[in-house]
């Protein structure tokens, strides 16, 4: 786009209304003003606000509605924060929906109340270092289960989701001090992220990261080219026998694995399905399990982990016809107790 283009017209907040927004989104100057006064009212640069109106325009979305965040984000490469767009949570569940085999979400599972004091410097609205110390008590973890038809069946889909790990810091990531809304909404937003990360796990294919698990990250901690610019990242590794396992193929073939290609929580989450694995036997679920919610370089990092195991554990044949319908490895006595809370809540609603 040229700068002519980008002339400026009226200013509203000092942000000045390129001409483009008339001509291609058809937008008045009062409608630029709803913008950035109301709807995006931390913006920064008018650039980021057209970011916005892109992927409104692209998704059919009406922007008005706020499905989608501008956040800022720091960078290393450019030492400083750049603004970035993601969806609001609001937008993953219309994304979801217009797949038409969304079929419901159950009420959120908390873990137990945690209190914490956090200290450390923050950045103020005049981008002035300030100290802080506060005290904030929020759960632990929380689980949301979003269910799917697969196959003409409901299908659940349960993430767990750790405050600790997902709530969002006031200067990005050399700070510890939580932003002012997870220190007013400790429950909602940690509600938001465990939604988030349920209905990619249902929806792998159709639904990303939410603004609400972005805020307060930074661009070079993510993996995930998909959650930047809405295209989906495609990594060359040779997964061909990766369909193979228990279907009478030959040994499957070795990958050699780059761990710095794989986000810490992908890790984790594989290390718990081993863990698993290895103390029910369930190799034929574990794999299925493997396949429904990693692709790409982690399927392929989770498969390898698998196989490591696997190989060493001779009593993989006898727990295949005990596992041929189970959906994952059985379920840890953390896990049982969440089940049971979800249970209760159900009846209670």
């Amino acid at each position: 786009m040229s700068q002519n283009n980008r002339n400026t017209l009226p200013k509203t907040r000092d942000l000045p209304m390129p001409a483009v927004v008339q001509q291609s989104y058809g937008l008045s100057e009062q409608s630029w003003k709803v913008l950035t006064e109301v709807t995006f009212p931390t913006a920064k640069t008018p650039e980021a606000i057209l970011m916005a109106l892109d992927y409104c325009k692209a998704r059919k979305l009406d922007i008005f509605k706020k499905p989608v965040h501008i956040v800022p984000m720091w960078s290393a490469a450019l030492g400083r924060n750049v603004e970035t767009v993601w969806p609001s949570i609001m937008e993953i569940q219309t994304t979801a929906s217009r797949t038409g085999v969304w079929a419901g979400m159950d009420r959120p599972v908390w873990g137990p109340d945690v209190t914490k004091t956090f200290t450390g410097r923050y950045k103020d609205d005049n981008e002035q270092w300030q100290e802080s110390s506060v005290t904030v008590t929020f759960p632990e973890w929380v689980a949301v289960t979003v269910y799917r038809i697969v196959g003409g069946k409901r299908c659940a889909f349960t993430e767990e989701v750790y405050w600790l790990e997902a709530y969002s810091t006031a200067s990005g990531k050399n700070s510890q001090v939580p932003t002012a809304m997870w220190i007013k909404r400790p429950k909602g937003q940690l509600a938001k992220c465990g939604k988030a990360a349920s209905l990619r796990a249902a929806f792998p294919e159709e639904c990303g990261y939410a603004a609400e698990e972005m805020d307060g990250k930074a661009l070079d901690d993510i993996v995930d080219g998909s959650v930047i610019d809405g295209e989906e990242t495609h990594w060359k590794t040779d997964v061909g026998h990766a369909d193979d396992r228990f279907t009478g193929a030959s040994e499957p073939t070795p990958h050699a694995i780059d761990l710095s290609q794989i986000h810490p929580k992908v890790q984790k989450a594989v290390a718990e399905l081993v863990r698993r694995t290895t103390a029910a036997g369930a190799w034929k679920a574990a794999y299925d399990y493997a396949h429904q919610k990693f692709k790409g370089i982690d399927l392929t990092f989770a498969l390898a982990e698998l196989d490591k195991v696997s190989q060493v554990e001779p009593k993989a044949t006898q727990a295949l016809e005990q596992t041929e319908n189970t959906g994952m490895p059985p379920l840890s006595a953390k896990d049982m107790a969440m089940n049971q809370a979800r249970q209760t809540l159900g009846h209670a609603a």
